[in-house]
């Protein structure tokens, strides 16, 4: 069995959690360089890969000045730094599984994509639900034609009130012009997954979103700009910095608050006094949406409503009708798939709890993609999930294009916005 080389740019949370499922598939996957700036980040890979001093980079370049080292570059890093890693590595002949979103910009999405087909290699982006047991089934159902002729789909990405204040307000993806908008960042898969599930191009999008609750006009009377200042409403508020993350055993939080792999209460403390994740949610410089909603046409007539929110417990719920069935299911917990029959008015249940054990992340997504990726990258893959880069960078431009049509309050034709981009 042949062993994939990969090397790592960005060690974050991404980047560790792809690494660590490699961990689980040693004769597969062999962890040989990494280059990521955070000391504890760095060395928490180096030390779960063994990999040695001199393969340990701070900067992405010196690691791809080595040439070719590899056969996998993962690139994980922020938004804003994906393209040109990205196409360093393309250029040295790697083939890459690049973090989602491609990159923050239409054009740089086409040029990643036009260079990975001169070069000839493949990039797979982090799409991970098409890895995913619930719709990977959604998937097998749809084209068995069990519920007949597509007429619409409703999807929801339930995003949850204190993930929106932790990641998309205080966080990482709070303001677009130095990660990328909302949309994209968060939902560039359910764009794609809709896309997949359907085998369809998207004719036209309209969207309508806006930022309207963490604002500055909705901070509580008295409240300090620091939560750890004394908040008079700290006590009923959900976002309190000091329950979230000081006093919260989700190390998710404290690492994402301290950028350290393990985080002491000191640490903690630090950073809820030095960055934004201590700062009250209605103060912050955010700027992307917390409610949105993107409307699509499909070829054949297919109508598809897209809603993300943060003003909810979280999950993702979507319902597909068809002229012989109607299917419902939800991405939370241990919710079975429901597929209702119109002849027989009978409705089956199909268990969906595949997010126990090592592969669980995402609802089995992170660990799937990994597993996916290394039949695909050695040519044994006979699977539908994953995409080329060319259907990926397709799906990521309806994304653009729905933003474009919140932006301008229109209506997009996406091949004609596509064909304008293209010039």
């Amino acid at each position: 069995m042949k062993k994939l080389k990969v090397i790592v740019i960005g060690a974050g949370n991404r980047g560790g959690t792809y690494t660590d499922y490699m961990t689980h598939m040693p004769e597969k996957y062999e962890v040989v360089a990494v280059a990521e700036p955070r000391d504890s980040r760095r060395e928490y890979v180096q030390q779960k890969h063994n990999i040695p001093d001199e393969m340990c980079f701070t900067d992405y370049k010196p690691l791809l000045a080595l040439g070719k080292i590899a056969d996998v570059a993962l690139i994980a890093t922020m938004d804003r730094q994906h393209f040109e890693p990205a196409m360093m590595a393309i250029d040295l002949g790697y083939d890459l599984l690049l973090e989602k979103p491609i990159t923050p910009t239409p054009e740089e999405c086409i040029a990643l994509t036009n260079r990975a087909n001169e070069k000839g290699v493949k990039v797979v982006i982090c799409t991970v639900l098409r890895y995913t047991f619930l719709f990977d089934k959604i998937k097998e159902i749809i084209d068995s034609g069990r519920l007949g002729r597509i007429m619409s789909i409703n999807h929801e990405e339930c995003v949850e009130l204190v993930h929106q204040s932790h990641s998309f307000v205080r966080g990482n993806w709070h303001n677009s012009k130095e990660s990328s908008f909302m949309l994209l960042q968060k939902s560039c898969h359910d764009i794609d997954i809709l896309q997949w599930l359907l085998g369809k191009k998207c004719k036209k999008v309209q969207s309508f979103g806006t930022l309207s609750y963490f604002t500055r006009e909705n901070a509580p009377e008295g409240a300090p700009d620091r939560c750890l200042e004394g908040c008079p409403v700290s006590d009923s508020c959900p976002f309190d910095a000091t329950k979230l993350y000081l006093e919260n055993s989700s190390n998710w939080f404290r690492s994402a608050a301290t950028k350290l792999v393990k985080s002491s209460d000191e640490d903690v403390k630090k950073s809820l006094m030095e960055s934004n994740y201590g700062k009250c949610v209605f103060k912050c410089n955010n700027d992307v949406v917390d409610h949105q909603t993107v409307n699509m046409l499909f070829e054949d007539d297919v109508t598809v409503t897209f809603t993300m929110n943060a003003f909810n417990s979280g999950g993702r719920f979507i319902n597909i009708y068809g002229t012989k069935g109607e299917l419902r299911a939800a991405l939370k917990g241990d919710s079975p798939i429901r597929v209702y029959d119109h002849l027989t008015k009978e409705t089956e249940e199909i268990p969906c709890n595949a997010t126990d054990g090592i592969l669980g992340g995402h609802g089995g997504g992170d660990g799937g993609i990994v597993v996916a990726l290394y039949d695909y990258m050695t040519g044994n893959y006979t699977g539908n999930a994953v995409p080329t880069i060319d259907e990926s960078c397709y799906n990521h431009l309806i994304t653009f294009a729905a933003e474009h049509a919140r932006n301008t309050g229109t209506v997009v034709d996406v091949e004609e916005y596509i064909n304008n981009l293209k010039k």
